[in-house]
């Protein structure tokens, strides 16, 4: 397992890198674009911005007692900088998370088609041993009635040298 770690930690460095390009380049349209930069990138900065201030008010045991503190919201130009980061990293983090689901469904998919080709191969053994087992009775069905016809003609023969001639 030693070794599952570095590759796991690499092959998350290569979906960064690769999903990177994507994210700068949704980031630099959504900061041209005044809709998008308004109702998206702000919103969530804005949100981002307040809840990362209240915690760190919680944390240095400031407003904790009851005290109506208001948090200043952030100029435009750090609230879309703040979006922006937050879209780019939505962004790569949706890249891996659809690289991790593709590869679940592939690996189910592979374990499905693995226990198809067993059951199949149970199946195909159990029939086998179906057909052996009529064979294997219809063999013996032809031993007893050989065995028969044997003490039959083993019969005759002694009741032939038993009568007199």
């Amino acid at each position: 397992m030693a070794v599952g770690f570095p590759i796991a930690k690499l092959g998350a460095l290569v979906i960064k890198q690769v999903a990177k390009p994507l994210a700068n380049f949704a980031k630099s349209r959504a900061k041209n674009n005044h809709f998008f930069r308004t109702y998206v990138l702000m919103p969530p900065a804005q949100f981002y911005h307040w809840c990362e201030v209240r915690m760190k008010m919680y944390v240095m045991n400031i407003g904790r007692s009851g005290q109506s503190s208001t948090i200043p919201k952030l100029n435009e130009d750090a609230a879309i900088e703040l979006g922006a980061n937050l879209l780019g990293e939505g962004v790569i983090f949706g890249i891996a998370v659809g690289i991790l689901a593709f590869e679940v469904i592939r690996q189910k998919e592979k374990e499905k088609k693995k226990d198809e080709d067993e059951q199949a191969f149970i199946n195909s053994l159990e029939n086998r041993i179906n057909e052996l087992t009529f064979a294997s009775e219809e063999l013996d069905t032809k031993l007893r009635e050989l065995t028969r016809n044997i003490y039959a003609v083993q019969h005759q023969i002694k009741m032939k040298e038993v009568q007199p001639k």
